[in-house]
């Protein structure tokens, strides 16, 4: 069993949701990723999405385009964030790790064409989960069974304009959990109706056995609690971004902490059945 999959077996026992909050790696600052890691792990994180800088986001609003553009200027890449992985690794081998971006990186890793050099090192620095938001589920059951032999999850966005079809595609082949994109457009964009993700969640789990983690304008403590009634996981990256944009480097982690610390507390509120309801398949 994966590290994703026992960590949402163990909720779904205690019938707890999932808190996935996001950043961008080697943002605000270069080598703050790990120390903030095990911060947000602290807090309440069970899952942490990092963000793999890169100069086309297409899928991303402008504040994490932002973080994306600074974090490249500060020499971080593919290679970074993998060593940024492996130094959370040294103090945590149970928190799991998804990184979230695009195909470039991947396929070019290394200077490579072809992603069997990235899924290598990627494995061996202890990353669990994949979230390239440029595949889609039919051009990649040949990568999804790669980084599957190596231990990591391939996970797939959902939207509210998916069809029956494709969540079929992505239920055939998307282990670990899957991501359903709260809002039409980028990251940080629009106005979350939680009522459309409550009645969004039930028809896309007729079609996928993982856990359901929903994303995209949740900003507080109320709107997690309101997706948390519905979702198996909530995740959380705008506001975070945001939150730490600027902020001297000794303010970074506790800003995160505190924020995801009420988080934590909203959705650990929610009645336990509804968690056990929810995730049971």
């Amino acid at each position: 069993m994966s590290r994703i999959a026992a960590t949402f077996e163990a909720l779904k026992k205690d019938g707890r949701r999932a808190l996935i909050p996001y950043v961008t790696a080697g943002f605000p600052y270069a080598d703050i990723t790990p120390e903030l890691m095990h911060g947000m792990v602290a807090a309440g994180a069970d899952v942490i999405e990092l963000g793999v800088p890169f100069s086309d986001p297409m899928a991303d609003g402008p504040v994490i385009q932002k973080a994306g553009e600074a974090a490249l200027a500060m020499g971080v890449g593919t290679k970074q964030v993998l060593a940024m992985v492996a130094a959370f690794r040294q103090k945590d081998d149970r928190t799991p790790v998804v990184l979230m971006g695009y195909a470039n990186p991947v396929e070019r890793y290394n200077g490579v064409h072809g992603a069997g050099s990235f899924i290598r090192d990627a494995a061996a620095a202890g990353v669990d989960g994949l979230l390239v938001v440029d595949y889609p589920p039919e051009e990649c059951e040949d990568f999804a069974a790669e980084l599957q032999a190596a231990g990591i999850d391939l996970i797939f966005l959902l939207a509210p304009t998916s069809t029956d079809g494709r969540m079929a595609q992505v239920g055939r082949i998307a282990t670990g959990y899957v991501y359903y994109v709260s809002l039409k457009g980028v990251t940080g964009a629009g106005h979350l109706d939680t009522e459309a993700v409550g009645r969004m969640v039930p028809r896309i789990r007729e079609h996928v056995s993982v856990p359901v983690g929903v994303g995209f304008g949740i900003r507080d403590a109320r709107t997690a609690q309101a997706v948390g009634s519905a979702a198996d996981a909530v995740v959380i990256g705008t506001r975070i971004i945001q939150l730490i944009e600027g902020q001297p480097r000794d303010q970074v982690v506790p800003r995160v902490a505190e924020f995801l610390g009420e988080i934590r507390q909203a959705l650990d509120a929610l009645p336990a059945g509804t968690a056990k309801n929810a995730a049971g398949r």
